[in-house]
């Protein structure tokens, strides 16, 4: 059998059950489970994912979620899974089109097929329960499309995990997804030892008896797989020699919380974002924190807001219509110069959008959202480790400038899992204690530096410290004032904040070389796509190098000289922007995408833009392909 990038396998020969199998040695390969929702595929993902990660592979999990809460069963917009791309070092995004899939029926599977998620002669494992079904609609729907794929193409294997499953419970749907994974931990490979201990830690919550039953349902589909499968992989690893953890981008965020000595988190439930909540819910009274669900996205910000200003530093966690709703209130935090950190997890947009979708729509709007002019620090983490540690800068910064920072993940990051170098406690990342010292005589509440618009923090209950606070323009003593020199007095102070950090900041690395063809431009989660697109095309003597950018607002120093240094540059993001080949759009009328316009109005450069809204991570054969029209 041959690699996916025509080279020869090493192929190996393990005798079980009587029988010879070839185990074919493979670079990475990407697999599906998928199922209707409620069946467990997205459980059964995540615990290959970790298990993966336990033996020392790279890897990165994609949750494959339907737009309902319950879709109708065997449905084909009802997908319900995870997508794991595993490698034999470090992998830094989903990937490109899938390898093998396992489709508990065939009408979720035909979704998967329909969006050209699977590769040209993927591998499929199908449950085969419904080509006996008592109802003849469902039957013959069954057998004519297993027809049509194998007329296709696809390598496709009947399995009959209704019955396997019937052995240990009565009801199949509470067992498929554990034979389903020992399936797949004999296919590649994996080592049941450990797939029995990540079961056993999934399912730790339960009763002994029904930790036993997921196990020896592991245990038959790797039986059941070494006796019928004629193939079988092997993806070497490398063990990493530092300890590490395995969490999706929610969790990181959450566990960011508690690293960076913020007490409070106040939000509303909303998708992709109510994870993280989940998560600090069950960890976050342990260290002395609270988490607190407001009951609306206003009413969460506001008492974020409130619990900041009282000397505490909050966060508040949301996704698109959720920040929408908390302008006003961010707005407040900005006028009243309260630090708050905000966190919103993008997805599709606008209005209700696609929920469970990614999309990186909201940057303009959390640049400029709110009326009038209020400044706020926006970073974007690209990676899930960054995820982490994006929460303790924004606290820092929020609490050094008095600023509101927003923090923008996105579904992608979200529901991805990836493993990375445990964080070791810095003591540093912790706020100091709350300064309940006498106010010096003569100071102000917003005694603006003239130089850099900082002025310190005045905390309720200070001695001395009394004055009133509102969201009307005032003075420095913070008394309501609308003469016009004093209003932009205040407005420059505010501004000065953004410049004051963005002099702190470091130039961003250039990915590659710092001269060339082609400099793609990228910022969140898309990093790592651009990243493995970039290094495949360098290595094939492509003049091209790629900037991500964290800091979105202040950008950092130095951009422009590298752009200076590249005769063609490129952003490529996840939202909108008009394809200049529409009969319509021209250069009068044609709407770039959201860092292109920020990035040709600062620097006065002719950036051009290639962006998608499909709702899907963007991938590494995407990038290429749009630098390979660029190079042209």
């Amino acid at each position: 059998m041959a690699l996916d990038n025509g080279t020869k396998s090493n192929n190996r020969t393990r005798t079980g059950n009587g029988h010879a199998k070839q185990i074919t040695r493979l670079k990475e390969n990407i697999v599906e489970i998928i199922s209707d929702s409620g069946e467990g595929a997205q459980k059964c993902g995540q615990s290959l994912g970790s298990i993966v990660a336990r033996m020392g592979n790279g890897v990165w999990t994609v949750e494959i979620i339907p737009a309902e809460i319950r879709p109708p069963a065997r449905s084909v917009a009802g997908a319900s899974g995870n997508r794991i791309r595993i490698g034999s070092k470090h992998i830094n995004n989903g990937g490109n089109e899938t390898d093998l899939v396992v489709a508990f029926n065939e009408q979720v599977l035909l979704g998967r097929v329909r969006s050209k998620e699977l590769k040209p002669g993927c591998t499929i494992l199908l449950e085969s329960m419904w080509r006996e079904s008592s109802d003849p609609q469902i039957a013959k729907s069954y057998v004519e499309t297993y027809d049509q794929l194998v007329a296709a193409g696809y390598r496709v294997y009947e399995i009959p995990m209704e019955s396997e499953c019937l052995k240990h419970v009565s009801d199949a749907r509470k067992g498929k997804n554990m034979f389903a994974l020992g399936i797949l931990c004999n296919i590649y490979s994996l080592d049941l030892q450990i797939a029995g201990e990540q079961i056993a830690l999934t399912f730790s919550k339960k009763s002994a008896e029904i930790v036993q039953k997921n196990i020896a349902l592991l245990e038959d589909g790797y039986a059941w797989a070494e006796d019928n499968l004629d193939f079988r992989y092997e993806i070497p690893a490398t063990k990493s020699t530092e300890p590490q953890i395995v969490v999706n981008g929610n969790t990181a965020l959450a566990l960011g919380v508690l690293a960076s000595g913020m007490e409070i988190c106040a939000m509303y439930p909303i998708t992709p974002a109510t994870s993280a909540s989940h998560y600090l819910s069950d960890a976050f009274e342990k260290v002395g924190g609270v988490v607190h669900q407001a009951e609306d996205e206003i009413a969460a910000c506001a008492f974020a807001i409130g619990a900041s200003y009282a000397g505490k530093c909050t966060v508040t966690i949301t996704s698109g219509p959720g920040y929408s709703l908390k302008q006003e209130a961010i707005g407040l935090a900005v006028m009243g110069e309260i630090p708050l950190v905000v966190v919103n997890v993008m997805r599709g947009g606008p209005s209700t959008g696609q929920p469970t979708k990614t999309e990186q729509g909201d940057l303009m709007t959390t640049i400029f959202g709110s009326h009038g002019d209020a400044p706020k620090v926006v970073i974007a983490p690209g990676t899930i480790e960054e995820c982490f540690y994006s929460v303790i800068t924004a606290r820092k910064i929020a609490e050094t400038f008095n600023m509101v920072v927003v923090i923008l993940s996105d579904a992608n990051l979200a529901t991805s899992q990836q493993p990375f170098k445990r964080p070791e406690f810095d003591p540093a990342w912790m706020a100091p204690p709350i300064d309940q010292s006498a106010v010096p005589a003569g100071a102000k509440p917003y005694d603006w530096d003239p130089r850099t618009g900082l002025a310190r923090r005045f905390i309720p209950g200070q001695p001395g410290g009394m004055h009133t606070l509102t969201g009307l323009a005032h003075d420095v003593n913070s008394h309501v004032a609308y003469d016009a020199d004093i209003n932009q007095q205040g407005m420059r102070a505010r501004s000065l904040k953004l410049a004051t950090l963005q002099k702190t900041l470091l130039p961003p690395t250039v990915f590659g070389d710092p001269t060339g063809d082609v400099l793609v431009i990228g910022w969140g989660s898309t990093k790592g796509a651009i990243e493995e697109a970039v290094e495949e095309l360098r290595e094939e003597g492509k003049a091209v190098s790629s900037l991500h950018l964290t800091f979105i607002q202040p950008m950092p120093p130095g951009i422009k000289e590298i752009l200076n240094g590249f005769k063609k540059i490129v952003t490529i993001e996840n939202n909108w922007s008009d394809d200049p080949n529409d009969e319509m759009i021209d250069e009068t009328n044609r709407r770039y995408s959201a860092l292109a316009m920020l990035l040709r109005s600062r620097y006065l450069v002719d950036i051009d833009c290639w962006s998608e809204c499909r709702g899907t991570p963007l991938k590494p054969n995407t990038v290429r392909r749009v630098i390979l029209e660029r190079l042209k």
